[in-house]
């Protein structure tokens, strides 16, 4: 699928985007992806595939911070082992250009993406992470990846699914000139959606945003002058104890 088809209708990057602006991109464009996955299930993909963006895109400023041009970008390979390295001690991971969010943008606008692009990418990543920062990363695109099987039965159909996807997610900016937090609003927005469609049990999934400002106000107002406070932690069943001048 051409990832035109959707990107050719999205809004000039060079413009911000507001909140009910992003989160109508986010849910209405992205329909016919979601098929027979439920809202839980496509929470997944987009937040997996727009947090890869992320990570991609910080790598790219991070290189051109170090004097690379757009051109020198192909040559970001693994061959170039000082270069992992230092990308790698860096910023905790490497991506190389063949598997950069970008790349893959630009091989669907081509029509010459290929669902094995994503698979090789993620694997690649997880590979690639600095020992130093497998805590950080380690496993964090898991789920993305062991996903990707569930868009088709067949390659060409996956394929088809993740360009549809790539396309909405190369619309979201990332670039930070939005005056709040975008993954962090996609996150709670698709949790919402999630537990809205999620029935009356919606609530073991979601707990409103105004809700959990207002809990935390009580909170920190029945908490306030001590020097320390405990949190029971229902399923180890432990208290946690909190020192908060280190909070």
């Amino acid at each position: 699928m051409n990832c035109d088809c959707i990107a050719n209708g999205s809004q000039d990057k060079g413009q911000g985007m507001n909140k009910q602006e992003l989160a109508s991109r986010v849910w209405a464009a992205a329909d016919e992806l979601r098929g027979n996955m439920n809202a839980g299930e496509y929470k997944d993909y987009v937040l997996g595939f727009l947090f890869y963006k992320y990570l991609s895109q910080y790598e790219v400023d991070y290189l051109k911070s170090m004097a690379l041009q757009d051109d020198d970008l192909p040559h970001v390979t693994e061959n170039d082992k000082k270069l992992v390295e230092d990308v790698q001690e860096a910023i905790g991971y490497f991506i190389a250009y063949p598997h950069l969010f970008s790349t893959w943008m630009g091989e669907c606008k081509r029509n010459e993406f290929d669902i094995q692009h994503a698979y090789e990418g993620l694997n690649a990543f997880e590979r690639l992470i600095s020992p130093n920062y497998k805590r950080v990363f380690g496993g964090i695109l898991e789920t993305l990846g062991n996903g990707l099987p569930k868009l088709g039965t067949t390659a060409g159909q996956q394929t088809a699914a993740v360009s549809s996807l790539l396309a909405i997610i190369d619309d979201i900016p990332v670039d930070g000139r939005e005056d709040y937090d975008v993954l962090g609003f996609v996150y709670e927005y698709l949790c919402q959606q999630f537990a809205s469609n999620a029935g009356r049990k919606s609530g073991e999934f979601y707990t409103p945003h105004e809700v959990s400002v207002m809990m935390s106000e009580i909170i920190a107002h029945h908490l306030k002058g001590r020097s320390s406070i405990q949190v029971y932690e229902n399923k180890t069943q432990n208290w946690i104890q909190f020192n908060v001048a280190c909070a």
